[in-house]
């Protein structure tokens, strides 16, 4: 395993309180990460209470391992919170499970450790990987794809205005030698950057775009939330917490379209509420960290908490 980086728990009590509804009940942490939200439900579960965790990184497995090893309460599975719904079919509790938490960042360790690929500011290899045993690095993306992907996924993924330019000089650079570091990656695109702004790293929207798309993440939260619903008891809960508008948007437009219901019902037929097909009922408005926290970790302000409870 490599160098241990600390990690700090985003909107902690917050989420908890909102989840756990029945100590006895089964939970899921669909994104495990150093195990801080895992660790605070269980301190709310009685012992029938069961707690499954889900990570792609096979170093947060290894941890989880370490830290639970003595919690009969606890169990993890290696993979995408994409599964959930198989991982749940596996111990036989489909539409039964108590409360899902998704915690849409990316883990400090991963950010912070240069040998990942994902930092812009410290070099390492081009890697990206949630998931370091399996798919296609950043690097032999990189080097792989035309211009106009480059382009597209900067564009959409990061929402990169400069995202051509940059394509341009990626493709251009890697004709000379492959790109394979973070560190010329984060230079090829600064130097492609007309207008840096003021605060911000001029890479940092291209190399969201990139991990986004290297991991797969909005596909994956979109495949998640749909299985979140199928595996809920009714009155059971969802709780996400997204880090950057394309998340949102996704996590908001899912829970105001099963809290509205079928819209598509012909015009002129007296509607009975039963026939709007909810399926979900929001729990309150969007809650965001508050000064304490954001005094102590910075990272926590884009954070945006929704949370909507599974109808009958």
């Amino acid at each position: 395993m490599s160098q241990t980086f600390s990690h700090t728990t985003v909107l902690l009590e917050e989420a908890v309180k909102e989840l756990v509804t029945d100590p006895g009940g089964f939970y899921i942490d669909g994104t495990f990460g150093r195990g801080g939200h895992s660790a605070r439900i269980l301190a709310e579960l009685s012992e029938s209470g069961r707690l499954m965790a889900i990570d792609k990184d096979p170093e947060a497995i290894s941890f989880a391992a370490e830290r639970f090893a003595d919690e009969p309460r606890f169990s993890i599975e290696h993979g995408s919170f994409a599964e959930l719904q198989s991982f749940v079919e596996q111990r036989g509790l489909v539409g039964q499970v108590t409360g899902v938490l998704l915690d849409l960042g990316v883990s400090s360790p991963q950010l912070d450790d240069p040998e990942r690929g994902f930092s812009f500011v410290n070099d390492g290899p081009l890697d990206m990987r949630m998931d370091t045993s399996r798919g296609e690095s950043a690097a032999d993306w990189i080097n792989r794809a035309d211009e106009q992907e480059i382009a597209d996924v900067m564009y959409r993924y990061g929402e990169e205005r400069f995202s051509r330019r940059m394509a341009r000089a990626i493709v251009a650079e890697r004709e000379q030698a492959p790109i394979t570091t973070t560190a010329r990656l984060s230079k090829i695109i600064a130097e492609a950057n007309p207008r840096w702004e003021k605060g911000k790293n001029p890479a940092t929207r291209a190399f969201q775009g990139i991990r986004i798309h290297i991991n797969r993440e909005l596909e994956d939260v979109e495949q998640c939330l749909d299985q979140a619903l199928e595996v809920l008891a009714p009155g059971g809960k969802l709780v996400v917490i997204s880090f950057h508008s394309l998340e949102d948007r996704i996590v908001k437009r899912f829970i105001r379209r099963h809290v509205k219901g079928d819209e598509h019902l012909p015009p002129g037929v007296p509607v009975t509420d039963a026939m709007m097909k909810r399926r979900l009922k929001s729990a309150g408005k969007a809650v965001k960290a508050g000064k304490d926290e954001l005094n102590q970790n910075p990272r926590a302000r884009s954070a945006v908490m929704r949370a909507a409870i599974k109808l009958a």
